[in-house]
């Protein structure tokens, strides 16, 4: 099979930033599935993987945590799945990525595809519906079930207009909650909006300011999902006693958690990967998620966070797939796709 890969961390402009090469096609065993690739999308830690690093590798590193596709065959533990299913997963991090006609993939962090999308509207979805899921739902704890309570409380993401938050606004919003969503840019304002968020906030601004003029000394939950260093301390002090903040993102420097100490709040991390990487017992509950997710779609709950297609899924697309990702002005979602 074809794939794409790199052996060094060059810059994207570098003719070898990516490469395409051959390998043997996967043979599904035990809980995989062997899935034909038709779509995949690319997120900042694509990015930060490939520029990550030193040296020349032995062999070429497949990334890409995004995908869709159809079911070429399964192992012999499989239950969830069957061939021919069109599914849509972001994978794992300690195994070979998307950028490749195929891939082997554990059933159990995979979802069915939804129905009434595109190819590439699916593919826009599975890593950032995993990670804006879990933050809001496990790791701030909010009950999507328990809307009337959800009414009476605020959260506020920053970044809304990103791949996660375009997802985070929504489901917060479909769960209940006041969604106050930070954007600086007309076109991320505008997008924001139309993605669930109730107010803006200017995260280039002191958000401190920005969500007291909205009328709000303090909010509930905070979900960070860009610049954690820069961001901290506005949180918690806009964090309300007992609150929730959650983060997607690494800090460089050490942060204060004692500035929490008083209000008696909690501070937890998202790592979509976590399950997969460490193999947990609750795995299976990404393969629900993604289904869960497939059906708010279908029933136009939720949309797809499509904002750039390209076609079809090679070396030139891929290369800029990731200069648009990494310009930090992209707005949802960029996805490569071959023709339907």
């Amino acid at each position: 099979m074809k794939a794409i890969g790199f052996k060094e961390h060059l810059p994207i402009e570098e003719k070898n930033s990516f490469i395409e090469f051959e390998l043997p096609k996967p043979i599904a065993r035990g809980h995989d599935l062997l899935v034909k690739v038709s779509a995949v999308s690319v997120n900042l830690v694509d990015v930060g993987v490939r520029k990550s690093g030193h040296g020349i590798l032995k062999a070429p590193k497949i990334i890409g945590w995004d995908a869709v596709g159809t079911v070429e065959s399964i192992g012999d533990k499989v239950s969830l799945f069957k061939k021919g299913d069109l599914v849509f997963y972001a994978g794992s991090f300690k195994r070979p990525g998307s950028d490749s006609q195929y891939q082997l993939v554990d059933e159990r962090i995979v979802g069915h595809a939804p129905k009434n999308l595109t190819i590439a509207q699916t593919a826009a979805m599975p890593l950032t519906s995993l990670t804006a899921w879990e933050a809001l739902f496990e790791q701030l704890e909010i009950n999507p079930q328990d809307r009337n309570l959800n009414r009476e409380h605020t959260i506020l993401i920053i970044n809304g207009a990103g791949g996660v938050g375009s997802i985070a606004t929504q489901l917060a919003h479909w769960a209940g909650l006041k969604v106050i969503a930070s954007a600086s840019r007309p076109e991320t304002i505008k997008w924001a909006t139309e993605y669930g968020a109730d107010q803006i906030v200017n995260h280039r601004k002191n958000l401190v300011q920005e969500v007291r003029k909205l009328g709000y000394h303090y909010v509930d939950y905070a979900l960070e999902l860009n610049d954690l260093d820069g961001h901290w301390n506005e949180m918690a002090e806009l964090i309300k006693p007992s609150g929730r903040i959650a983060s997607i993102t690494e800090n460089r420097r050490p942060i204060n958690l004692s500035k929490l100490t008083q209000k008696r709040a909690k501070f937890a991390w998202e790592w979509m990967y976590t399950k997969s990487f460490y193999g947990t017992s609750d795995m299976t509950i990404q393969h629900q998620i993604l289904d869960r997710v497939a059906q708010l779609l279908d029933r136009g709950i939720i949309k797809s966070t499509l904002n750039k297609a390209l076609s079809p899924i090679n070396v030139l697309n891929l290369k800029k797939a990731h200069q648009l990702v990494e310009s930090n002005q992209m707005i949802g979602k960029v996805v490569i796709a071959n023709k339907e």
